[in-house]
């Protein structure tokens, strides 16, 4: 497992890939997540090697390109066509994680209904992704809150989204697994020991609120790892680590405190958040 920096997730706004990756090596960040259709873009422009060179000359992984086809809206289609190129562009890179989020809710569709149409948009995207040696890792959404006033509750469980993933069929489909969704669908982190490493694409780690009840708690209202102890982090470190994953963890705490940090002083919120990282791998051992 690496200590991986979302500079988007914590407020840091409009840095290019190449000041990102300056901003993770400044802070003590071992990789990046980053937007592939700019890597491509410096591609075009540069050549492959040059976007390479880019993250070895830092020491800087690329840990998790964001998956690039909108396949909820009108669009997608042209963004499947797309994908081929940049899925080879992130294998290139040596990078082969993508991931996405799923809705748990849906104003129009039942259930099943909802489950083969998600089925249909993914399984495209999955194929191509697996032509290319990549993986992707879909994001199931815990708090009540999202779904409770719609009409129809959808996945909002890891065991519902391990579902999907295999049943998609393509065998390169897995999870985006995030510690708050966890917690806040009502798991504990025993639910973890039910896991390969095969299903775990790319791992979020936050902490929860105090004092709020579990099926109370917002989705973007979070805290730092370790900053209130409602979430057993180590415990959830540590059976990654016993799962064998090896992957990016990125934290994303929504933090409104954070964000005006990042506004003044990107390097101090990197370099907390960095911390609060550090921290957690001291105490889980790893």
């Amino acid at each position: 497992m690496f200590k991986n920096l979302n500079a988007g997730a914590i407020g840091i706004r409009n840095l290019s890939l190449p000041e990102t990756i300056a901003l993770a090596q400044a802070t003590g960040f071992d990789g990046i997540d980053f937007d592939i259709r700019e890597a491509a873009a410096l591609a075009d422009a540069h050549g492959v090697a040059y976007v390479r060179d880019l993250f070895a000359q830092a020491g800087v992984r690329a840990g998790l390109w964001g998956l690039p086809v909108a396949w909820n809206q009108d669009r997608w289609q042209e963004d499947l066509a797309e994908l081929p190129r940049l899925a080879a562009l992130g294998a290139a890179l040596g990078c082969s994680r993508t991931a996405t989020w799923c809705p748990s809710w849906s104003d129009s569709r039942a259930f099943d209904e909802n489950y083969q149409w998600h089925i249909e948009r993914y399984r495209p995207i999955a194929a191509i992704l697996r032509d290319h040696g990549c993986r992707l890792g879909i994001e199931f959404l815990g708090p009540r809150h999202l779904w409770a006033s719609h009409p129809h509750r959808f996945i909002t469980s890891m065991g519902e989204m391990l579902r999907l993933a295999h049943d998609i069929g393509t065998g390169n489909v897995g999870l985006l697994l995030d510690a708050y969704h966890l917690y806040t669908s009502g798991d504990e982190i025993d639910a973890l020991d039910a896991l390969t490493a095969a299903d775990v694409v790319v791992v979020h780690i936050n902490d929860a609120p105090a004092g709020v009840p579990r099926e109370e708690q917002a989705d973007l209202v979070r805290c730092l790892p370790l900053e209130t102890g409602v979430i057993d982090l180590v415990g959830f470190m540590r059976k990654l680590a016993a799962l064998g994953y090896d992957g990016p963890v990125t934290t994303e705490p929504f933090s409104q405190r954070l964000n005006a940090i990042a506004a003044e002083n990107p390097q101090a919120a990197a370099r907390e958040v960095a911390q609060a990282m550090d921290r957690l791998w001291q105490l889980s051992g790893l």
